[in-house]
């Protein structure tokens, strides 16, 4: 079984690396070797995306995962958007506008808490920067955001935002992702809303 060997290396190359792979490679079983769990759910969650299966063993210091194509697992895809809209909220930061900090964390609030009233048209949110503090213990968003996954939202935060800020152990609310998959959420969506 062939292996890429990408620990050591920075956020998306991981994904970047196994994307190459399967595009030279579509039927071929295979193993990518990562050094933290961030890289380990955005290369699992890549190959989902493709609609290939895998599977994770953690070792001390090491995630090994199995990649399987499509011809060897039932297809599944998180991709589907649930009508033919697909509105893309881009949030990168923990305050809303500029001026007061304060008013801007209360507005961010309010505006999250309204999402919802967008319907089966709100696709995806995304955090990067600041914006991933909202997905933490204490965040005055967080039982928000965590009902709009729970209504079926697609929540991508940032990987590696997460881990300069030292959050990744603490997020509550949605998946950890790499910037390919941000573009490609850009791209795949039919509106984008930054905040």
């Amino acid at each position: 079984m062939k292996r890429l060997d990408c620990r050591g290396l920075a956020c998306p190359k991981p994904v970047l690396e196994t994307k190459a792979f399967i595009e030279a490679n579509p039927s071929e079983i295979f193993e990518v070797w990562v050094d933290n769990p961030v890289s380990s759910q955005n290369v699992t969650r890549f190959l989902a995306s493709q609609h290939w299966s895998s599977t994770v063993k953690e070792e001390p210091g090491l995630f090994i995962i199995t990649a399987a194509p499509p011809t060897c697992e039932l297809a599944f895809s998180s991709e589907k958007p649930s009508s033919d809209e697909r509105i893309l909220v881009f949030i990168p930061t923990d305050c809303l506008g500029s001026g007061d900090d304060e008013l801007g964390k209360r507005l961010l609030k309010s505006l999250i808490s309204t999402l919802k009233e967008m319907g089966n048209a709100l696709w995806r949110i995304v955090l990067v920067n600041g914006g991933v503090h909202l997905t933490v213990n204490g965040s005055a968003c967080l039982e928000d955001l965590k009902a709009l996954e729970a209504s079926g939202v697609s929540i991508l935060v940032c990987g590696t935002c997460l881990q300069h800020f030292g959050l990744v152990e603490q997020k509550q609310v949605g998946e950890t992702t790499n910037m390919l998959d941000i573009v490609t959420s850009l791209q795949m969506a039919s509106k984008v809303i930054r905040v």
